[in-house]
């Protein structure tokens, strides 16, 4: 049994997509999000700005002696997940592979539609952890730069018709791709699924990156003796580097609870 919490962060508030689905998979397991809400969003920034801003959302993380670190950002997991796993004698966990994996099982066609941010998008890593576990997988990509702000400012419900239009014109080209299977690359975008599944149709399943890889976490943190068996609700604590109020208010619609008064602002450059 190993009671350490297990750390989890994004640039914002879609880490806490993975963060709920880890909450619900292991309702036992500890949990610390820290989401880097004052430098959101990270999709636009260059590798070595990410792979900056990475290492003080791991080293803040690491203050409270994790077991394991989830990195629930699409974006971090394709352009600095290899490096943080080099440098950390803690398992790191990204979202790529996890959500590759269910996606070369689901495809019927072998035609898998990806959306993502810039970097997710420009680094390829789905394209080739794809092709490594289903050789011959057509991916048709496709960056949605403005997603991630119409998430963050309320705009994902059906009938919103800026959210509806926007997510129409990004994704025209990946449905004429004829796709039946499309992966939501940002854990931002299952707030959309209603309006993507919408306009793709019943025939594409979408795959949630944080769905998969809170799967896959518990998995191998099951296979490496880590899991806390201890009976009882795990405890949630939630850290930002803006507004708590703002942070407050959106993520208890990420998490379908309410989250005011359990979180805190840190300054996370002095990490």
């Amino acid at each position: 049994m190993d009671r350490r919490p297990i750390g989890v962060f994004d640039s914002g508030f879609g880490g806490l997509t993975a963060v709920r689905e880890l909450a619900r998979i292991m309702p036992e397991e500890d949990l610390v999000y820290f989401g880097d809400t004052g430098r959101v969003p990270y999709g636009g920034r260059s590798r070595d700005i990410l792979v900056k801003y990475a290492r003080q959302d791991v080293a803040f993380l690491r203050t409270f002696n994790p077991k394991a670190i989830v990195i629930a950002c699409g974006t971090v997991s394709t352009t600095a997940l290899d490096v943080l796993q080099a440098e950390n004698d803690i398992p790191i966990f990204g979202v790529v592979e996890p959500a590759a994996r269910a996606s070369a099982h689901v495809t019927r066609n072998a035609r898998v539609g990806l959306i993502g941010t810039k970097a997710s998008i420009r680094s390829g890593a789905y394209e080739r952890a794809l092709d490594t576990l289903r050789p011959g997988v057509e991916v048709t990509a496709k960056a949605c730069p403005l997603l991630v702000s119409l998430v963050e400012n309320g705009r994902f419900r059906p009938g919103d018709i800026v959210a509806e239009t926007v997510v129409a014109e990004y994704l025209a080209p990946v449905k004429a791709a004829g796709v039946d299977t499309l992966i939501l690359g940002c854990t931002h975008y299952p707030l959309l699924r209603e309006i993507i599944g919408a306009y793709m149709g019943p025939g594409v399943a979408l795959v949630d990156v944080g769905e998969q890889c809170a799967r896959w976490v518990k998995r191998q943190l099951e296979l490496d003796g880590l899991r806390n068996q201890r009976p009882g609700a795990g405890r949630r604590r939630y850290y930002v580097s803006d507004s708590t109020e703002d942070f407050s208010s959106l993520a208890s619609i990420f998490l379908g609870e309410d989250v005011r008064g359990e979180v805190e602002q840190i300054d996370i450059t002095a990490y």
